[in-house]
């Protein structure tokens, strides 16, 4: 049994990518509300993982109210007006925006 040659890889790339080049595969057009990009904005300038509690006070301030510890390990929520971080221990596992109704 012969090895594939690079040159007959190549062929053969080529000629699949041919094929299917011509086989009316389109592109789909994707549309976002306006919201919706605002809100994705939002969420990209929120506090990330593994940030430690004083990065979080120094980068938002101090939140308007704590809950917690719940459960085991313990987590704790910072609320500030427009989103919600949580805690394990000192270090940020999720940052959530609230939604606004």
């Amino acid at each position: 049994m012969r090895k594939p040659t690079l040159k007959s890889l190549c062929a053969a790339t080529a000629s699949a990518t041919l094929l299917l080049a011509s086989s009316g595969i389109a592109a789909e057009e994707v549309r976002m509300s306006v919201k919706s990009q605002v809100q994705q904005s939002l969420q990209e300038n929120l506090p990330r993982h593994g940030m430690s509690e004083s990065s979080v006070r120094n980068g938002w301030g101090q939140p308007q109210s704590v809950t917690g510890p719940v459960g085991e390990p313990p987590i704790y929520q910072w609320h500030y007006e427009d989103f919600v971080v949580y805690f394990e221990g000192n270090r940020v596992i999720h940052s959530v925006l609230k939604h606004n109704r």
